[in-house]
């Protein structure tokens, strides 16, 4: 029988390093991803669905707001639950809550076309996905080695936006024309459990699998801790702050730009769903090189750099280059790319955390992802408080939320590392070699 030799298990580590994927959970990076991508099958039409259905657009935008306060309640809720039960149960919870609930919102709401069903049932599934979606990003931080957090966070945030909204989006522009809109959303229920099962059944890292604080725990002072983090931890505030202005233009943009799109520059539903799918090409390939870039650069100069500065520049470049050049696909798809990329710098934010926290890294995550549930909503509301409260247009829209990312660029200068979690961590990662080194010395006494 012939045996591994030690040369080639060095070389599948070194590959495994090299490309930041933590082995143990890659089928939860692909089952991520499927999930995502039945999430956001609805991305780049539910607004002009409900438009086109005879909703205003104001009812859009509140649709769009209560949702994203509940994704928000559960994006924080994701840290403690994986504390308390573990990330595995927490994401089961969200998958079944997210299937259950579509359901709902499909039967109940969208076809028969009640608003307030549909707004209901919406509503509360915005606590589903980020169950399953955070509760994994903290079963990364906690089985990741610290050198692999940000090419790990990198790959998470791969899969998360490859498939909300990239592949989705993708998924309705080819089926819609042949099964029509409707039938498009209870496709993605199936890819939704699909991907589900994939990353909660074939996943065994054990880590997971349990609480991630002992049995004797107070629930109450975990729940408490992960949000006196932020008074303990000031940092963690900042960081939330941050985190909520880096995608907030995005779902802003998923309300309003369709619109614009559409019925002012009168490109095809097609053409917008190719374009939003190219945004998110690009997002979800910087995803990948500003997490390894992090590892090697720094978490906060890319943050800083890559992320604040270029959404300061690019947001207002996606707008102005198609009123520019009217009707021309090529160049208005080249900046809606480049935008894509420019917030996608913000992925080291998911490794920097659990480094300035280290003793409390899901308690830090879950202020990273009430800063990330947060975005949904504040995105849709800096809409609808710069049009009604101060009378802007589009244009206005565009330069606020510029200057939103050069706040972010001065918050990101104080996400400084501190020499106690820095010991801290060196520390933790002292204790994962030590049973691995025994293990090893025990196979070569064996062999």
């Amino acid at each position: 029988m012939p045996e591994t030799s030690p040369q080639s298990s060095m070389q599948q580590r070194g590959l495994a390093a090299l490309l930041g994927i933590p082995k143990p959970l890659f089928f939860g990076f692909i089952g991520l991803l499927l999930f995502m991508v039945g999430d956001g099958v609805e991305a780049g039409y539910l607004d002009t669905y409900m438009l086109h259905h005879g909703h205003s657009q104001g009812d859009v935008n509140l649709m769009f707001t209560t949702y994203g306060v509940t994704v928000m309640l559960s994006a924080w809720l994701a840290g403690p639950l994986s504390d308390l039960y573990g990330p595995r149960r927490t994401m089961w919870a969200g998958l079944l809550l997210w299937a259950l609930l579509e359901v709902g919102f499909l039967s109940l709401g969208l076809g028969p076309d009640n608003l307030s069903m549909t707004l209901l049932f919406y509503t509360l599934r915005g606590f589903a996905y980020p169950l399953f979606a955070y509760g994994f990003l903290v079963w990364i931080a906690a089985a990741t080695p610290a050198r692999m957090l940000g090419s790990a966070a990198g790959w998470f945030w791969f899969s998360f936006s490859a498939g909300l909204p990239t592949l989705g989006s993708q998924f309705a522009r080819y089926t819609i024309p042949y099964i029509g809109e409707l039938a498009t959303f209870w496709c993605s229920l199936g890819l939704v459990i699909i991907g589900g099962l994939i990353a909660l059944l074939f996943v065994r890292e054990p880590i997971g699998s349990k609480p991630l604080v002992s049995a004797d725990a107070d629930k109450k002072q975990v729940f408490f801790g992960s949000v006196s983090i932020m008074w303990r931890e000031p940092k963690t505030l900042v960081s939330g702050i941050v985190r909520t202005i880096n995608t907030s233009s995005e779902y802003a943009f998923l309300a309003i730009m369709p619109a614009f799109f559409v019925d002012q520059l009168h490109f095809s539903q097609s053409q917008w769903l190719d374009l939003l799918s190219l945004i998110f090409l690009g997002n979800i390939l910087f995803n990948l090189a500003a997490g390894m870039l992090a590892d090697k650069l720094g978490h906060r100069f890319v943050i800083a750099i890559g992320g604040c500065v270029g959404c300061c520049v690019t947001i207002p470049l996606f707008y102005y280059v198609p009123l520019w050049y009217p009707g021309n696909f090529t160049l208005a798809a080249i900046a809606g790319f480049v935008y894509g990329g420019t917030v996608a710098a913000f992925v080291p934010m998911s490794g920097l955390m659990p480094l300035i926290c280290p003793k409390e890294k899901a308690a830090a995550l879950s202020i990273l992802g009430l800063g990330a549930g947060a975005s949904t909503w504040v995105g849709p509301a800096v809409v609808s408080v710069c049009e009604a409260w101060f009378g802007m247009g589009l244009e206005g829209v565009i330069w606020s939320f510029s200057g939103l990312y050069l706040v972010a660029g001065i918050l990101t200068l104080c996400l400084r590392i501190s020499p106690e979690a820095r010991r801290h961590t060196e520390m933790l990662e002292k204790k994962k070699k030590r049973p691995q080194d025994a293990d090893f010395h025990g196979a070569q006494q064996t062999a």
